[in-house]
Order: structure tokens, then C-alpha cells, then sequence
């Protein structure tokens, strides 16, 4: 997806991961996440990172999570939705668009550096459309037993190289390169 004249940046996923292999507990619970991973637990992600496209359904669940916590400024922040609210986020641009135009619209303001992707679908949209360059997994302390499986049903195999692992005290990186 490294188109040149949008600049450097890749698109990656991104996902916290339970060892069971979880991103969100019963009830789309995610509140386990922040017991283990900050902004500072890999700084050199953020750093990297000049967007963020993010699913509603993940937007809601970290609005209502976040309570004015800003620790982590990824750049813009653009919601993929089939219905912006009625109220208005001011540090947020709301897309109803198609997933390609969506992350044409992010890329470019990220500005030459990473896109974040951010939710089980807009993830698995864009991982069924070959968007996706690569994925960061963290892999969390914590068995949750039930919840969102790290990938949606009918994905269908995606191969991966593995590129990289990085820890910082309970949690684990994993980095893979998707091979197209």
C-alpha cells in the first residue's frame, strides 16, 4: 500500500492481544488494556505514527474509557462510521466513506509517517482489501475467556513474516510484515 506520492508511511494495524487471543473482553470490555500497556510502554510506535483510522464501535468503547487521559497523540484521529453522532468531536473527523477513500484520507495527513488502524472491523476491512503493510500485536499478561477474537470470521488466511519482537515489562510486541 506504500504508494509514493502519499510518502513513507505504512498502514498498520494495530491491536493489544490477550494470550488467549482476545482484543476485547465480554461486552467489548477493554478496560484490561490500560492495567498493562501505556503510551510510554512503546514510545517509538507513537512516534512513528502520524494518523489514526479508527472503528465507532472502538472510538465509543475508548471515548468512554479515556476520561480526558491525551497521553497518547497518534495526530489526527478520523472515525470510519455509517452515522456520524448528532454531537460533535472536536478532535475528531468523522468519514461515512468506503474503506479505500477512508485510508487515502488518513495516510495523507499522517503526513509521511504510519497510519494507525484501530478496531476489529475497520482492521479486517482493510485487511480483506490488501491495505495493510503491517501489524503490531501486544500481547498482554491476562487469559480473558471470552470476548473478539483477534480476527473477524470469513477473513480468510493472510501470511505474515514475522519482523520483529520487543518487550517492555509484561508485554510483548510482535511485528509482522504482510506479504502481499
Amino acid at each position: 500500500m506504500n504508494d509514493p506520492s502519499i510518502g513513507t508511511g505504512k498502514v498498520v494495524v494495530n491491536r493489544a492481544m490477550s494470550l488467549d487471543g482476545f482484543i476485547a473482553g465480554p461486552g467489548h470490555a477493554m478496560g484490561w488494556i490500560d492495567e498493562h500497556l501505556t503510551a510510554d510502554t512503546f514510545p517509538e510506535v507513537m512516534a512513528a505514527t502520524g494518523a489514526m483510522l479508527v472503528g465507532r464501535g472502538t472510538y465509543e468503547v475508548a471515548k468512554g474509557m479515556a476520561a480526558g487521559d491525551t497521553s497518547y497523540d497518534g495526530g489526527p484521529q478520523f472515525v470510519l462510521t455509517h452515522e456520524p453522532p448528532g454531537e460533535p468531536d472536536p478532535t475528531v473527523t468523522f468519514l461515512t466513506c468506503g474503506i479505500e477513500e477512508a485510508v487515502a484520507t488518513a495516510r495523507s495527513a499522517a503526513g509521511g509517517r504510519n497510519l494507525e488502524i484501530l478496531g476489529a472491523d475497520v482492521a479486517g476491512q482493510c485487511l480483506r482489501r490488501g491495505l495493510v503493510d503491517e501489524i503490531l500485536v501486544y500481547v498482554l499478561p491476562v487469559l480473558l475467556g471470552d470476548g473478539v477474537r483477534f480476527s473477524p470470521p470469513g477473513l480468510g488466511r493472510i501470511d505474515l513474516e514475522p519482523v520483529g519482537t520487543t518487550r517492555s515489562g509484561a508485554v510483548t510486541m510482535l511485528r509482522f510484515r504482510v506479504l502481499k
